[in-house]
């Protein structure tokens, strides 16, 4: 039987360069003494020569090497044991977001980092990863579906008194949720008078490199400066206009009579409103609160017309039943009443118009006659005769001429500084005339007749032609327009009948088309217009009606007010 073989321990590269040192480190004076002797140890092992630097240098970091690989290979092995209990989904989710499990920590890091550099590069290569991104992700799959989504969520339709006016009979008292947003968007549509176009998403990208270049570069100048990025076209697209209902004008000063002038100041944003309450109230504009700023009391005096002179600083007014005119001095304060016209036999005024250059008030009088006085003194001028009865009159835009519409539906075209009349025709269908309105642009003339039909003219051809052609007859109102008003763009022409409720249209120029959402018949808040009047600069438009209300419209086409 053979001897059982003794087994000897193999040094480790450790104790090697250990020994090294410490043959290499100077003895010290016991060492010394004790150099002859040599140990156990020693004689068990006995010294080598020291090995080159490189050399250990070499197998040290190869010692490291193999122990980290035992290290990777036991996380492995700990990680597989951990992920055998995990679901097939969580572990799919952890690779995307963490990568492959057989990636360890710094390999994680330096991806990482290599995306943070990537990030870093230029705009091309961003471009690119985006758009790889955006690939990816739109291949991606939901991790899981809850089961309670696709159940159809029932809306309380009977306790809600919004979505009253949205059920279709008494017995629906729950709704779906998809079919209460096709309600809901049905009613908007039918409001806004079709689909806007904001509503539409673009369907076309861009896909060369030059154009995506350019829309860099105009980012980039867009982000560089301030100021307001919403403009406006130069043009008020017709079919829709986009308005919001504010707040009443009078809202902080209520009344029940009769609204009778509203009007907006020429230079400030102000806003009078004058009615049968023998007031005139001023209110500051703003569409949400419009306080108030003052009122003017007149005693006995219902006012019938209240209107501002071109520089704003004094406004007039005319009652029902008198022939005082009463001037307001806006800037010291004082009411100023004009008892008597010298030359002047009406007995009573009340139609009135200031001229657009403020040198001029013209009155209406009875049995054909039209009294044009001086603003500055109150004295009369002269006077014009029609034959018939006056039943509207303006100005032209350049305050040179007057157009007169008579009862029988005539117009007469006067030369202010003559008093002669220039032209004289017959309007288009008309049997009784009851307002006429000439754009601020010198453009056009529209004529409103008992009918409800308004022509609109070219100014030219009224004063040209005897039988002069109108470019559209609009007829949207079934009786007499009582009142008409352009907007200072000369793009709106808004007319309104006080005969009927809800009888007002607003017309886009030059397609002389009617807006289709406005107004909103079913709400009926606007009742029986008696005066309307547009902003300055056409950003807010008021109708005063006999309930005593001046309401308020904000049109976001026009930036200002």
């Amino acid at each position: 039987m053979r001897p059982a073989r003794r087994s000897r321990r193999i040094p480790h590269w450790s104790d090697r360069v250990r020994l090294h040192r410490t043959i290499r480190k100077k003895p010290s004076g016991r060492a010394r003494s004790q150099k002859g002797r040599l140990s156990r140890k020693d004689a068990a092992f006995p010294s080598r020569p020291p090995l080159p630097s490189g050399e250990v240098l070499a197998r040290a970091r190869a010692a490291a090497a193999a122990e980290q690989e035992a290290e990777r290979q036991l996380r492995q092995l700990n990680r597989r044991t951990l992920e055998e209990d995990v679901p097939a989904e969580e572990r799919c989710l952890e690779e995307l977001v963490f990568g492959d499990a057989e990636e360890d920590e710094d390999a994680l890091l330096r991806r990482l980092r290599g995306s943070q550099a990537r990030h870093g590069g230029t705009s091309d290569d961003s471009e690119e990863e985006n758009e790889a991104h955006d690939n990816f992700s739109s291949q991606k799959k939901p991790v899981w579906v809850d089961d309670e989504d696709e159940d159809e969520e029932m809306v309380d339709m009977k306790n809600n008194r919004f979505r009253k006016n949205m059920m279709k009979n008494t017995t629906e008292i729950k709704c779906s949720k998809a079919k209460l947003q096709k309600r809901l968007r049905e009613e908007f549509e039918h409001a806004m008078g079709g689909v806007p176009e904001w509503t539409e998403t673009s369907k076309h990208k861009l896909s060369s490199d030059d154009e995506s270049e350019d829309d860099e570069e105009d980012e980039d100048d867009l982000l560089q400066r301030t100021g307001n990025f919403i403009s406006t076209s130069t043009s008020l697209p017709r079919g829709i206009l986009k308005m919001k209902n504010c707040q009443h004008a009078n809202a902080e000063r209520p009344t029940d009579a009769r609204i009778s002038s509203v009007q907006f100041h020429p230079l400030v944003p102000l806003m009078m409103v004058a009615g049968l309450d023998n007031s005139i109230s001023l209110f500051q504009i703003d569409g949400k609160t419009n306080p108030k700023i003052q009122s003017v009391y007149l005693e006995r005096f219902p006012i019938y017309k209240a209107c501002f002179t071109a520089s704003g600083e004094e406004i007039l007014a005319t009652s029902i039943h008198s022939k005082i005119i009463y001037v307001f001095d806006m800037i010291a304060g004082k009411l100023i009443p004009v008892h008597q016209v010298r030359g002047l036999k009406e007995k009573v005024v009340r139609r009135f118009e200031i001229s657009p250059d403020g040198s001029f008030l013209l009155l209406n009088g009875i049995a054909g006659y039209s009294h044009l006085l001086s603003m500055k003194n109150k004295e009369l001028i002269g006077s014009m005769k029609i034959n018939g009865r006056v039943s509207a009159c303006t100005f032209s835009s350049d305050s040179k001429k007057i157009y007169t519409s008579s009862g029988d539906g005539e117009v007469y075209v006067w030369d202010v500084n003559s008093r002669r009349c220039l032209n004289r025709f017959v309007d288009e269908g008309n049997l009784c005339g009851l307002s006429i309105a000439t754009s601020r642009n010198g453009q056009y003339v529209a004529c409103g007749s008992s009918s409800g039909v308004v022509n609109i003219y070219n100014q030219d051809s009224c004063l040209q032609e005897t039988n002069p052609k109108p470019i559209k007859a609009i007829m949207n109102l079934v009786t007499g327009v009582t009142s008409m008003t352009f907007n200072p763009t000369t793009e709106i022409l808004a007319i309104a009948s006080r005969k009927m409720k809800e009888a007002v249209r607003l017309v886009h120029l030059p397609s002389c088309t009617v807006f289709s959402n406005f107004p909103v018949v079913r709400k009926k808040t606007i009742s029986r217009v008696q005066t309307m009047d547009f902003s300055p600069r056409s950003g807010y438009f008021a109708l005063g009606n006999e309930k005593g209300k001046a309401l308020l419209y904000r049109l976001h086409h026009y930036s200002d007010l």
